[in-house]
């Protein structure tokens, strides 16, 4: 093995830094920084946990994208912000805190990395997507990231930490299969296919009326994919329930549309904001990480990031 890259979910681990950890943790001057010692502090144990020789934080460029909304409007619909800007929904002591995170990830000489109109699921699944030499371990409190596992032509492996760090789980495709019952030869493809039968109501996707997870993984398995799954669907001959043939054939836009939504994109145009993501040697801006530890009271933090990459 030559060596490991890291890719963490940003949103998804600070706002879970942030809910995990009392707002009482705050900086000098009175400002909450529960959220920036709770990422930072992640970081350091993943590191010091997964040893990567390569780490990108990777970020939401644009959280409910133009191209998922306008095939399915109600997509994350409710996670918008009563303002009515589009923007999203989030506590207004997080949102300064995403600044000092990006401040601190700068300074420390991390990566970080978007894609203009696309979320970062979709920079995590073209990274992903095209690694070729070293091993991928996906870091994220989201189940939709899933689809990403594989073994070919290198291991993609996804550190499920929904339930928090300390029970995180290690997926791979045969994880992925004895878990939710889809097939182990395409158990990427098949999780997403079985999200778009399910739905889920947290992104505000319908799913197909009538068709549960267990009926979804079922389907699949019979019949080896969404596709020949339709097909079998418009054919009277084929072995499909009742209910689930009435149910598919009544969801072809739907179910046409939710392709496009759930898929994470391999294609998404990354931006990297530096020019390496190996692990820095070193802070990139050392004087401005003291200014950060100062203002905001993160030694501590700081100090276990510092030792876990062996500064």
């Amino acid at each position: 093995m030559t060596g490991s890259v890291m890719l963490l979910d940003g949103a998804s681990l600070w706002f879970r830094s942030f809910y995990a950890l009392p707002e009482k943790m705050t900086a000098p001057d009175g400002r909450p920084v529960n959220a920036v010692r709770g990422f930072v502090d992640t970081i350091a144990a993943l590191v010091t946990t997964h040893r990567p020789t390569r780490l990108v934080v990777c970020l939401d460029l644009d959280w409910r994208p133009a191209f998922r909304t306008e095939l399915i409007p109600s997509y994350k619909a409710h996670r918008v912000a009563a303002e009515g800007d589009g923007a999203e929904e989030v506590p207004d002591t997080l949102t300064p805190q995403v600044d000092m995170i990006l401040d601190v990830l700068r300074c420390a000489g991390i990566a970080t990395s978007g894609a203009r109109g696309c979320e970062a699921d979709d920079v995590i699944g073209t990274l992903a997507f095209h690694e070729a030499v070293d091993d991928v371990l996906v870091v994220s409190g989201d189940r939709d990231l899933l689809q990403v596992v594989a073994d070919d032509p290198v291991p993609v492996r996804v550190l499920y930490v929904g339930r928090g760090l300390a029970k995180a789980e290690l997926m791979g495709p045969e994880e992925v299969s004895a878990k939710y019952g889809v097939p182990v030869d395409r158990a990427g493809v098949a999780y997403a296919e079985m999200s778009i039968l399910r739905g889920d109501p947290s992104d505000g996707l319908p799913g197909v009326p009538g068709i549960g997870e267990k009926t979804a993984a079922k389907l699949l398995t019979q019949f080896a994919s969404l596709d020949a799954l339709e097909s079998a669907a418009g054919d009277p001959t084929a072995p499909v329930p009742t209910r689930a043939r009435n149910s598919i054939l009544n969801s072809v836009e739907y179910l046409a549309a939710a392709r496009t939504v759930v898929a994470v994109r391999t294609d998404a145009d990354t931006i990297d904001s530096t020019d390496s993501d190996a692990l820095p040697p070193a802070p990139a801006d050392r004087a401005g990480l003291d200014r950060l530890v100062d203002e905001l009271g993160i030694d501590a933090s700081i100090g276990r990031l510092a030792k876990a990459l062996e500064w």
